[in-house]
């Protein structure tokens, strides 16, 4: 027994010396020989030290100052280096401890909303009240659902016996329906507007899916878009746009990986209600350019360049779930064509210039004063399908093309402004031009109203951007062959426009 105890004692201690004799010659061994070698420097210097010579000498300290000044360099270098990256990995630490807050507080909040959701349901109940918006059996479901959209699967369930059933109005012309809205808007809203800008607003949904209304503050922006929802029977979505949009997440919402469920927001919230509609559902940017619309908008802006409106996806989130929402499939959601985009836009000093774009793929109206009352016979709402909108635009289409004297002279002055101000009118103006006027004169205006208003909306805007300054001469032509072309009298929206940017330019 004794024997094996000494057996144990001499294994464990040769192990030991053998594991520190190994970690001493990997570390500590090899910097034994530095001393020699430092010897061998010395023997190497004395050798020669004594035939060096004054210049030698000057050599052997200039070049041991470099030697010292370099290996200081190499020291500092790797200070630097160490600091930073100590700085750099501190930095993501924070972030990851900020980002894991940011999510903790999206989750209360998310928590917070859901219990206000449920008082306010008790006391709707405890009134006796039903409230559409709120049904607490939907509410229920959406608490207790796994889904990641919480607010689209309370659409799902709100909207899961809806008659979306519009019929249509018999006999009903565009014509009309400017008059009408103009009639609604004086009798019910005291919102007053001339005929020729309802032609605009009209025409303008025919031609694009985003209606820019601008101009100054207090002229009825919004309250155009307000009043249209009104007429339709079902109210406008206003989301108001902020200065910190930069990106698509702040329109449509981002997935959160804490509460693991999408942060949706009422825009995309009013989107997806409209794939349940049938009627003209019409969402608002109000004060669109307080950001910049071609960072926030920019996806939209693409998916509905696409000519197969069945192409027009917006990808929400990158997996797919058995519990997302009826209409998002694989992720993504289909724009519904019954949608329209209404962006307001102020033209001062604290917001962003609307660039061309967006104004290329839009339609915009510029309001530069209040409407002037008038006397209005008290008109009734409409229920108004889009299919039935939509037709209307077909058949205008059909029934009203652009003359092609029209169109000829329209080429002639294509070529003047690209001679004069390089500035060509292209395939996607010359598209939306052949969409506005028939419809523009199905509204019960003329074409050449029409066409003046593409000229001026889609042509003169960009001179903005050129030194009109150097450019007075060729604007005072371009008023002659507008009259030369269409004769005087007409395109009075454009020679308004020129004279505009004669006098700034004074």
């Amino acid at each position: 027994m004794n024997a094996y105890f000494s057996y144990l004692q001499e294994v464990f201690v040769s192990f030991w010396k053998h594991f520190c004799t190994f970690w001493y010659d990997a570390i500590i061994g090899p910097w034994h020989k530095v001393g020699g070698n430092f010897q061998h420097y010395g023997n190497i210097f004395d050798t020669y030290n004594s035939s060096f010579g004054v210049a030698g000498w000057i050599f052997f300290v200039l070049f041991a100052i470099l030697a010292v000044a370099a290996l200081g360099a190499i020291g500092f270098g790797l200070f630097l280096l160490i600091k930073k990256y100590v700085k750099f990995y501190k930095k993501e630490l924070d972030k990851d401890a900020l980002r894991e807050q940011v999510d903790r507080l999206n989750y209360e909040l998310y928590q917070a909303v859901a219990e206000k959701d449920r008082i306010l349901g008790l006391q709707v109940n405890a009134l006796g009240l039903k409230n559409p918006e709120l049904r607490k059996d939907a509410q229920d479901v959406v608490d207790e659902v796994s889904s990641r959209f919480p607010k689209l699967t309370w659409v799902d369930h709100q909207y899961a016996d809806f008659d979306s059933t519009i019929p249509d109005i018999p006999d009903f012309t565009l014509e009309e329906l400017v008059n009408r809205f103009r009639l609604f808007a004086a009798s019910q809203l005291h919102l007053y507007y001339t005929v020729d800008t309802i032609r605009q607003l009209f025409a303008g949904m025919a031609t694009s899916k985003l209606m820019i209304l601008e101009g100054i503050s207090g002229t009825g922006k919004t309250s155009m878009a307000y009043a249209l929802g009104k007429f339709f029977q079902y109210d406008a979505n206003i989301c108001s746009v902020q200065p910190s949009w930069k990106d698509r997440s702040e329109l449509i919402g981002y997935y959160n990986e804490f509460t693991k469920k999408f942060n949706e927001t009422e825009f995309l919230r009013a989107l997806y209600t409209a794939t349940y509609r049938k009627d003209i559902n019409i969402i608002v940017l109000d004060e669109m350019n307080l950001a910049r619309i071609e960072y926030y908008f920019a996806e939209f802006l693409s998916v509905m360049e696409m000519p197969n409106i069945n192409e027009w996806n917006i990808e929400l989130i990158n997996t797919y779930s058995n519990d997302d929402p009826k209409n998002v499939h694989n992720g993504k959601m289909l724009i519904p064509q019954n949608v329209m985009f209404f962006g307001t836009a102020n033209n001062d000093d604290s917001t962003f210039t609307i660039s061309d774009k967006v104004y290329d793929r839009a339609v915009s109206l510029f309001f530069d004063n209040k409407g002037i009352a008038f006397d209005a016979e008290f008109t009734e709402p409409v229920n108004f399908s889009y299919d039935q909108f939509h037709q209307l635009c077909v058949n205008a289409w059909n029934d009203y093309p652009i003359s092609e004297s029209i169109l000829n002279r329209f080429g002639e002055l294509d070529n003047f402004v690209i001679a004069k101000f390089k500035l060509a009118f292209g395939n996607r103006i010359l598209k939306q031009m052949k969409a506005f006027v028939p419809a523009y004169v199905a509204c019960g205006g003329a074409e050449i109203d029409a066409v003046d208003f593409i000229f001026t909306n889609k042509i003169l805007k960009k001179f903005e951007s050129l030194n009109v300054a150097f450019l007075r001469d060729e604007l005072g032509e371009l008023n002659l062959k507008l009259d030369e072309l269409f004769g005087e009298g007409t395109f009075t929206m454009a020679h308004k426009y020129i004279n505009n940017l004669l006098k700034m330019s004074a």
